[in-house]
């Protein structure tokens, strides 16, 4: 589940790319969810009146959740894909995991350990390599590609949102994805509109219609429900590493499909991730369990199973 969601965000990232310059990206993500929130309530009508009164209670949890991780991040990643390339983004979705941990140290204050900060240096450092294509005149003149720094910019919004997940109230993960999508959807209709009647509208062709469908069905649906899954089985930190098959999944689409050429800055770029990642994602010093003692007598026998 865990691969198929990786292997789904992939697919969405060369999506988008192909489509950048023929789908106006607010109203391409305006309705992605607005499909998401009418497929929701159709199918999962009695669990989002059961969960209601929690959904209520929560409201302000639930629409900051649906502006950050749905609307404004949803959108941004269209917006960046304009100018950057589905393999830039595939390997640069990779320092997701470090600010996860940087933005739940700086929000609610969990422990980061010397070695998670260490981790979280070198994958920017990375993701530095990428977006400089390892020059360093591009450093020096600040000249990078925008679509890379929106897409940076965005990998901190995500880290936001995820660290904040923890919020989410005990609702069902359908009526989640339907309370994520409502917000979402309005968040980014004025934008979408402003699109509209500046002579960018949504024209109703095969490339739009597959576009639409695959970011709110594939994307937003079974991508979602098959991590939740895994995050549940696996625990979030050995989930978290599947992460790291967005980008190799990017890499064989956008090479097979788009034609992109994998150059050595990604390569560079990636393993200073990766080795980064795996640094900051390691549990610190402080959060590692004591020493137990010896166990008792009684203790020594084996447990039941159940």
């Amino acid at each position: 589940m865990l691969a198929f969601a990786a292997l789904c965000w992939s697919g969405n990232h060369v999506i988008a790319r192909a489509v950048s310059n023929h789908v106006p990206p607010w109203s391409l993500n305006c309705i992605r969810w607005l499909l998401v929130a009418a497929i929701m309530a159709v199918i999962a009508g009695p669990a989002i009146k059961r969960d209601w009164p929690l959904v209520k209670s929560h409201a302000g949890t639930l629409t900051f959740l649906g502006v950050t991780g749905g609307g404004l991040f949803g959108t941004l990643q269209y917006v960046g894909l304009k100018y950057t390339g589905a393999l830039n983004m595939g390997v640069m979705n990779s320092v997701a995991p470090a600010l996860i941990a940087l933005a739940s140290f700086l929000i609610f204050r969990d422990a980061v350990g010397l070695v998670q900060i260490l981790g979280i240096g070198i994958s920017l450092t990375g993701v530095l390599a990428i977006i400089s294509r390892l020059d360093p005149a591009i450093l020096q003149s600040l000249s990078f590609n925008q679509g890379d720094l929106i897409i940076v910019l965005n990998m901190g919004l995500w880290a936001i949102y995820s660290a904040c997940l923890r919020l989410r109230p005990p609702i069902a993960l359908t009526t989640f994805l339907f309370t994520l999508s409502v917000p979402a959807a309005l968040v980014t209709a004025p934008a979408a509109w402003l699109e509209y009647v500046g002579g960018m509208p949504l024209q109703a062709d095969f490339q739009t219609i597959g576009a639409l469908l695959y970011a709110a069905i594939v994307s937003s649906i079974l991508s979602y429900v098959c991590w939740g899954r895994g995050v549940e089985a696996l625990g979030v930190t050995r989930a978290g590493a599947f992460l790291h098959l967005v980008p190799l999944f990017a890499a064989l689409l956008a090479t097979s499909l788009l034609g992109e050429q994998l150059g050595a800055h990604h390569l560079i770029g990636f393993a200073l991730i990766l080795a980064g990642v795996t640094m900051a994602v390691r549990r610190p010093r402080s959060a590692k369990r004591p020493l137990r003692r010896a166990p008792s007598p009684a203790a020594r026998r084996p447990a039941r199973r159940t």
